[in-house]
């Protein structure tokens, strides 16, 4: 079974099935990205108008070039997808997981009152906002704090989603401010 559902951005689509396809959050925003980790994604951006991939659990968020109108790829991106699903082959490489942390452990390392500080922000995120944002077909990981401002990377279809900035500044900027006081601003990344 694979159905599709619209999310905020209106250039990405976000395709269900009925079964876990990645345990965790995969993010492919250009084909060199995919061709290590991903044999699906690799797939997808074999067409012209795929602009990102991000795979979580049990469905993937297509993101297309704006000059493309869904009406006219939506079905053959379906049939595609259920085609390669169907055929048994990895989704992402084993690894990718193991991989990403060590890129996440190199980013940052925090000290003395920061490392309390960074552990509420990533429990409020996956708490609070995860969730609400997997709904909808995205992503927000945490990247960075530092003097009071909170960098997170927007993925999926929250990457260039016009409503992203909303939710960012009344949802997540305003929860954090009011849990962590710490917080003074939240900015965004997209992935």
């Amino acid at each position: 079974m694979l159905y599709t559902e619209q999310t905020p951005n209106p250039e990405s689509l976000k395709y269900v099935t009925n079964r876990m396809l990645f345990e965790g959050t995969a993010d492919f925003q250009d084909k060199e990205q995919a061709e290590e980790w991903s044999p699906l994604a690799i797939d997808l951006f074999k067409n012209p108008y795929i602009k990102g991939v991000y795979i979580c659990n049990n469905f993937v968020t297509i993101t297309k070039e704006f000059n493309y109108n869904w009406e006219d790829i939506m079905l053959q991106l379906k049939n595609q997808l259920k085609e390669y699903l169907d055929s048994g082959h990895p989704i992402v490489n084993e690894g990718y997981t193991e991989a990403k942390l060590e890129w996440e452990k190199e980013k940052q390392e925090y000290d003395g009152d920061d490392v309390d500080i960074v552990v509420k922000i990533k429990d409020m995120l996956q708490t609070y906002v995860k969730p609400a944002v997997e709904m909808d077909g995205g992503n927000i990981e945490f990247k960075g704090f530092q003097d009071g401002v909170v960098t997170l990377v927007m993925q999926g279809a929250c990457s260039g989603c016009p409503s992203s900035t909303v939710t960012l500044k009344a949802g997540i900027e305003g929860m954090l401010k009011r849990m962590v006081p710490e917080v003074k601003e939240v900015v965004a990344e997209m992935g």
